[in-house]
């Protein structure tokens, strides 16, 4: 097992290397449309609506480009074929079932009509967050989560050097209604099945954020399976977390360690994990697996990119991915993973590995611009 951080040049080390380190259903598949344009470089033009007006299909994979200022549409098999302009690096993504997108980015919360493709106008962050820039420690929205009504939406706001809040939006009337603060660097937002509570986790203060939806009162959970003394210079802080139908959330670390956190309790137990990988994004398919995404050798983790994939019994799969990848989203029909390559580091890439999770064969699917969130349409 890994030690924890104890000198002062390996806190120094991480600090010069930034990054996370830093303050760091259907089967069936759509139908295809015809992409007019080709998808192009990083930073390269985003594709037109090849089809504009027409509903999109159902299964279309939705994906934010947090290396631009855009959504994209992409067909699981042919890539790219519409986008939607939404503001500057977009990050999270929520989506409704009415269709309607929320999309987390530096200059506030767009919406986006995902039948149509029509951007519906954006909502300003009541929180101050500073200059709007790009990049892994701009401010704004990050982490993004609906109510299971769909009434509030919850939105992670980094505030560059501070700490986080979580803003609340009145779906209707598509406002800001409060402001919460919580934990440094809000990197997800997740909402308990009931709706009772919603959860940040907060990467540079090592710790989740539990806040009552009926009262907004806060409780704070440390989540740190390798303690804090690395602080903003360690590599071991909490990343994303998926909601398990008992109410736990699980936490990967490293591909070492998942930290399972009751919010009932505070209590915090941990479990073995196989990959030893840095590891971000996670999620729950319909039968309790749980996917994390493993980024790679960063820090003292050595194994490479991976899709972990661990039964609810805790057996584990592990699928080798190329290269670092961000978030992972699943198929309506819990058979495929869509694991995002943009990436919050260097290293990113335009596009989406496809795993299929019962044979563990993976393809490439060129598309988008760095993308971060993703969800598939229904």
């Amino acid at each position: 097992m890994r030690a924890r951080y104890t000198t002062v040049a390996v806190l120094v080390v991480g600090v010069l290397l930034g990054g996370c380190a830093q303050a760091a259903d259907g089967g069936a598949a759509p139908s295809r449309p015809t992409a007019s344009e080709a998808p192009g470089a990083a930073n390269g033009p985003a594709p037109k609506d090849s089809a504009p007006g027409v509903t999109t299909p159902s299964g279309t994979l939705l994906v934010a480009d947090f290396g631009a200022d855009t959504v994209t549409f992409l067909h699981p098999e042919d890539g790219p074929f519409a986008s939607v302009r939404v503001g500057t690096a977009p990050y999270g993504l929520a989506l409704g079932a009415d269709g309607r997108a929320w999309v987390a980015t530096a200059e506030g919360v767009a919406v986006v009509d995902t039948r149509t493709r029509k951007n519906l106008g954006r909502i300003p962050y009541r929180t101050p967050t500073g200059p709007v820039t790009d990049g892994e420690y701009r401010g704004g929205g990050m982490g993004i989560a609906l109510a299971p009504d769909g009434r509030r939406l919850y939105v992670g706001v980094n505030v560059p050097d501070g700490p986080g809040v979580l803003e609340v939006i009145d779906t209707a009337e598509r406002e800001v209604t409060d402001v919460v603060p919580v934990g440094r660097r809000p990197f997800d937002v997740d909402v308990a099945r009931d709706g009772s509570a919603v959860y940040a986790t907060n990467h540079d203060s090592f710790d989740v954020t539990a806040v009552r939806t009926d009262t907004l009162t806060t409780r704070r959970f440390e989540v740190a399976p390798y303690g804090t003394e690395g602080g903003l210079g360690s590599w071991l802080k909490p990343h994303y977390a998926a909601v398990r139908d008992d109410g736990r959330l699980l936490l990967p670390f490293e591909g070492e360690r998942l930290a399972v956190l009751d919010p009932r309790t505070g209590r915090v137990t941990v479990e073995r994990m196989t990959a030893d990988t840095h590891q971000h994004g996670a999620a729950l398919t319909a039968d309790g697996t749980l996917l994390v995404v493993g980024t790679g050798p960063v820090g003292e983790a050595t194994g490479g990119p991976s899709l972990t994939i661990r039964a609810p019994d805790g057996t584990e799969r592990l699928v080798p991915l190329d290269g670092p990848h961000e978030d992972v989203t699943v198929s309506r029909d819990g058979r495929t993973a869509y694991v995002t390559a943009g990436f919050t580091r260097a290293g990113y890439r335009d596009g989406v590995t496809v795993v299929d999770l019962a044979r563990g064969e993976t393809r490439w699917l060129p598309g988008g611009q760095r993308p971060l969130g993703a969800v598939v349409l229904p």
